[in-house]
């Protein structure tokens, strides 16, 4: 199939765009420097301005990665506004493009997070739970909400609710590695609240999984793409520290977290207990599912 993918140059979108030319895809990078390099599959997109079909025509399917950083800034009010528009409003805009088409994509898949569910302590949650009040909760209501132009077209619809991905060449875990290296890791805050991981290979094979059900009508609407046994931060932590052969005691004060990142504090000492309820009732098979297995993976 023609595949495209918007955010191809980041983490996911960087091992994703691999893994699917490697099972025989071909795979369109949209990208949104103005000098596209044909040659190299690229095409020009913009999540901003009037809508524009023509970087989507002849695919397939279109998995829509991009949007700024949740964690590559400290969360100003600036900031925010940005992740808001980029996310928001550049899913606007492809969803009305895509609906422009004479011959629509048989699939798009819109990342969106976690973050859907937010703290929500010990008790675990699936698809089925409500989006919370806080940041991040609005804001991918209103993510998902933004691929209604697609959806009115007929186009099936899936939202990509991803947890941490881990790979060492980036996201959340390279951010860990300095510290856990040098021997000075250890759990955030009370190290009590729940992280929902998954390994990369795991998301790349739960993203195809998806895809094919998409494209098949047989899946739409939002998939939790986490591993099946989130953790405590405390017992993660521990499992990182014994894959590294480092010791993890020292815990990380949450005021201190605070200075670092501001507002972003409360997030990274939340409890996201989130289960993939959707992809395990598919027959998704996962590989790495203790975060001891999928570190290994992860830093092999």
């Amino acid at each position: 199939m023609r595949i495209a993918i918007t955010g191809s140059t980041g983490l996911i979108g960087t091992a994703l765009t691999a893994s699917l030319r490697e099972d025989g895809h071909e795979v369109v990078r949209l990208v949104r420097h103005q000098q596209p390099d044909e040659a190299a599959g690229e095409r020009h997109w913009s999540p901003f301005g009037e809508p524009d079909p023509k970087p989507y025509e002849g695919c397939e399917v279109v998995v829509h990665l991009a949007g700024a950083g949740l964690g590559d800034k400290r969360w100003s009010a600036a900031y925010k506004r940005e992740i808001r528009e980029s996310r928001v409003h550049g899913t606007d805009t492809l969803a009305r493009s895509l609906a422009l088409l004479d011959e629509p994509p048989k699939a798009l898949l819109s990342a969106s997070a976690i973050g859907w569910y937010g703290d929500t302590g010990a008790t675990p949650v699936t698809e089925q739970d409500p989006a919370a009040d806080d940041f991040l909760g609005s804001l991918c209501r209103d993510w998902e909400a933004a691929t209604k132009p697609a959806e009115d077209a007929g186009i099936p619809v899936t939202h990509l609710r991803n947890g941490v991905v881990l790979d060492r060449s980036g996201g959340a875990l390279a951010r860990m590695l300095p510290f856990f290296k040098a021997g000075i890791g250890g759990p955030i805050g009370s190290g009590r609240q729940y992280f929902s991981f998954i390994g990369m290979a795991d998301y790349l094979a739960a993203v195809n999984h998806i895809m094919t059900l998409t494209t098949d009508g047989r899946m739409t609407g939002a998939v939790n793409v986490t591993g099946p046994l989130p953790v405590t931060n405390r017992a993660f932590t521990k499992a990182l520290g014994h894959v590294l052969r480092r010791p993890t005691v020292l815990p990380v004060p949450g005021i201190a977290l605070r200075v670092l990142f501001g507002p972003m504090a409360g997030e990274l000492t939340g409890s996201a207990r989130v289960l993939p309820a959707r992809l395990t009732d598919s027959g998704f098979a996962f590989t790495t599912v203790d975060p001891r297995s999928a570190l290994s993976a992860a830093l092999a």
